[in-house]
């Protein structure tokens, strides 16, 4: 038998990697998340080439403290919980710890980062999971995170990577749903330069859908609101004739947080099942508010998947809410002879993070 050793830290980092930073998407994922986390009302995310190039990462959050830089990227240091016993009311969307650790030991990071109350930044450079530069910065309140090179140094991982077209097609789908689940966040994805979604972080979920949906599926919603002790559902139901023949037009949350529930699934179906012709899926874009003690989000490293408490309950309410909503309403789409109206959607472009200036102008 060969001898038995422990493995280095930097060997670590890249088997655990593997699990976190599957593709491009994932680094998006975990850094948006953090941002989210951090309190932005901001955030941009360029990508270039699929991400593979690069991506870059904006917010205008609380920042990192400079005592605590590098101990954020230690494998299983977070900001989130404090013992096991927090993961049972766990509320935030990252916690693991292990995302920074894992992404820094596959790609060459660039971090710069300031608190509110701190005259100066830090600049930060991470290769391959060995320090580069520590260094204090001029710049604004918030976060920014540059990834360059994902995989560098694990080739047998590269190759396995996608066309760039496909990667950003991941990170698109991805954006999305951040849209989607924070409508009070505004949120810009640009890619090789060119702006693919923007919202405008106004609080208003029907506006998100029509920048990430377009106009045919904005005018065809059904607004659903359901309440009971603990838990409660709202947002939008479209109607029978807006389906497709995939679930990827099925979007809801949990606290904010994009999920998958086969029992949401089949509450939701269930409740269109009379309406829908058979292998057809109705558009769903809903949020649900539940106390955290009685949902377990721990389930999947990927964060994804959930149990609740009370199953029935949930089951229950999400199909009498969309029952409800779908038999109160005419369902025949109406035929116009008229050329149709455009839709007037209130929107505004969303500022870039630190492009408005905090110092107002003297008076006059």
């Amino acid at each position: 038998m060969a001898r038995i050793e422990l493995l280095d830290q930097n060997t670590i980092n890249k088997i655990a990697a593997g699990e976190v930073v599957e593709r491009p998407g994932s680094v998006v994922k975990e850094l948006v998340e953090n941002a989210v986390d951090a309190g932005a009302t901001a955030i941009t995310v360029e990508i270039k080439e699929g991400g593979l190039k690069q991506i870059r990462i904006t917010d205008n959050g609380i920042g990192i403290s400079k005592d605590q830089i590098r101990t954020a990227f230690l494998r299983h240091s977070t900001s989130k919980i404090r013992l096991a016993t927090d993961l049972i009311t766990i509320d935030s969307l990252g916690f693991r710890g292990e995302a920074l650790a894992s992404i820094a030991s596959v790609s060459m990071v660039e971090l710069i980062t300031k608190e509110a109350h701190e005259m100066t930044g830090i600049r930060y450079v991470i290769e391959g999971g060995e320090e580069k530069v520590h260094e204090d910065i001029g710049c604004p309140t918030g976060t920014t995170f540059v990834i360059k090179d994902l995989f560098f140094n694990t080739p047998a991982r590269l190759k396995f990577m996608k066309t760039p077209s496909t990667e950003l097609g991941y990170i698109a789908d991805l954006m999305s749903r951040l849209a989607m689940g924070h409508p009070t966040i505004g949120f810009k994805f640009i890619s090789n330069n060119k702006v693919k979604l923007q919202t405008s972080g106004k609080d208003n979920l029907k506006d998100c859908i029509y920048n990430v949906f377009g106009k045919d599926v904005a005018k065809n919603l059904i607004q659903i609101t359901g309440k009971q002790e603990g838990f409660e559902v709202r947002g939008f139901i479209g109607k029978p004739h807006i389906s497709r023949g995939n679930r990827t037009y099925e979007n809801y949350y949990i606290n904010g947080r994009y999920i998958k529930s086969k029992v949401v699934e089949r509450a939701v179906e269930d409740a269109f099942k009379s309406k829908l012709m058979l292998h057809r899926y109705p558009f769903v874009a809903f949020h649900m508010i539940i106390d955290t003690k009685d949902v377990d989000v721990n389930v999947h490293p990927t964060k994804i998947e959930v149990r609740f408490m009370n199953e029935k309950e949930v089951y229950h309410l999400i199909f009498r809410t969309i029952d409800a909503a779908l038999n109160q309403r005419n369902m025949i789409p109406e035929v116009k002879i008229e050329e149709e109206k455009q839709l007037k959607m209130v929107y505004e472009p969303a500022p870039e993070p630190f492009e408005q200036s905090p110092i107002k102008p003297l008076p006059k």
